[in-house]
């Protein structure tokens, strides 16, 4: 006779998720003395503007249940900030929600959207919580695969994603900047998602928590594509205050799109999380409207440490596939001698002293990413001095 505890209670369509692949990089950072560049969190802090403004709010009586939406204020900023650096225009009044993040965020957008056996395309590798919130919505995952070419740039096989199109096709999920390789979209590619969104009458949700984090020297510029013509009535378009303020655990984030499929994305939001960060609105609401120099000036230094870390990658004898944007290079471990990037991640702390994180846990095809791993540069210089001189031993030791 079998008891409750003699079975996993997870739903079958749940048990494929584990602990997640950060927490156990982390926890071997922890655990080894290593440098983390696994995980993707700056370990400084915000805009001093920010945090005054936060600090005042705790102490001004903000600390209730803010509106279902978000406080009128930040949805009025979010707008604000889309118009003046996209040129896209949202009512603050039913076309913005604000939501736990932008993980909670692409969550509720496929809950709301999609039915059982509904498919998702996806670029891969992908952000792993897009599969996981694929599987809770009954939902299949249609994966297109990114792969790097000739210029060490990542591209997909547009042949590959207009067979991925078919009747049970629901929305294409698209992340520019793109979380871990690094590829901004470019014009043309933008184009054709649109196209094809458009000919087999699907929505797309857009993932651009990366949108300001476009380096000088990438092929594209960032392009929402709801900003494409016949885009905006059926694109959700992400975003968050994580990662372009450097406060990744306040999880503010935000929905925006034509009103009917906001109210869908709140109708769901309402049962997740109800409402979030009351006291931490207002000062996003204030980090969105700071000068643009805040915003060249968080690029550029995040660039220079992006090219700090690339030298020691490949000085250490990785292959390095530069990325255009976001917190993030990936690096191929041949070199090294590497076949498995699970086992050498687990492997490098004690090899060398830092952690990174491997890049095939986020493909279905994970003999595409196999040899992959990414490391996280979003630390201060000091920090990456010292992964680099650690990395560099690696050159020695093989």
């Amino acid at each position: 006779m079998t008891t409750p505890t003699d079975v996993d209670p997870l739903v079958a369509r749940m048990r494929a998720f584990g602990t997640t692949v950060f927490a156990e990089m982390s926890a071997l950072a922890v655990r080894t003395g290593a440098v983390n560049l696994g995980q993707g969190f700056p370990d400084t802090d915000g805009p001093p503007e920010m945090l005054a403004a936060a600090a005042e709010a705790l102490r001004s009586g903000h600390n209730q249940y803010p509106p279902g939406p978000g406080i009128p204020a930040l949805r009025a900023a979010v707008a604000a900030h889309q118009r003046r650096f996209w040129a896209l225009d949202y009512d603050p009044a039913d076309e913005i929600v604000v939501t736990a993040g932008a993980t909670e965020a692409v969550a509720a957008s496929i809950l709301a959207l999609c039915e059982a056996g509904d498919e998702v395309i996806c670029f891969e590798p992908y952000y792993d919580s897009y599969a996981a919130s694929i599987a809770l919505a009954g939902a299949v995952r249609r994966p297109v695969t990114l792969r790097p070419g000739d210029d060490g740039r990542y591209a997909f096989d547009p042949a590959e994603l207009r067979t991925a199109f078919g009747p049970k096709t629901r929305l294409v999920l698209l992340n520019s900047p793109h979380n871990p390789t690094g590829k901004v979209f470019t014009a043309s590619e933008l184009a054709l998602v649109a196209e094809l969104c458009q000919v087999h009458d699907v929505y797309a949700v857009t993932d651009e928590v990366y949108e300001h984090l476009v380096f000088t020297d990438a092929a594209a510029a960032h392009l929402p594509l709801a900003g494409l013509p016949g885009m905006r009535e059926r694109t959700l378009r992400i975003s968050s205050a994580g990662k372009t303020f450097s406060c990744t655990g306040w999880k503010v984030g935000w929905v925006s799109g034509p009103a009917p499929l906001v109210s869908a994305v709140l109708r769901v939001k309402q049962f997740l999380t109800f409402v979030n960060a009351a006291p931490l609105q207002p000062a996003v609401a204030v980090a969105l409207a700071l000068p643009d120099a805040y915003y060249t000036g968080f690029r550029d230094s995040l660039q220079r440490q992006r090219d700090l870390l690339i030298g020691g990658l490949t000085d250490a004898g990785f292959e390095v596939l530069t990325p255009e944007g976001t917190y993030f290079v990936t690096a191929d471990i041949t070199g090294l001698g590497g076949r498995d990037g699970l086992e050498f991640c687990r492997s490098l702390p004690e090899r060398c002293g830092v952690v990174a994180v491997p890049t095939q846990v986020f493909y279905d095809d994970a003999e595409a990413g196999r040899r992959l791993v990414r490391f996280a540069f979003c630390k201060r210089p000091e920090v990456l001095t010292e992964a680099v001189t650690r990395l560099r031993a690696l050159a020695g030791a093989h």
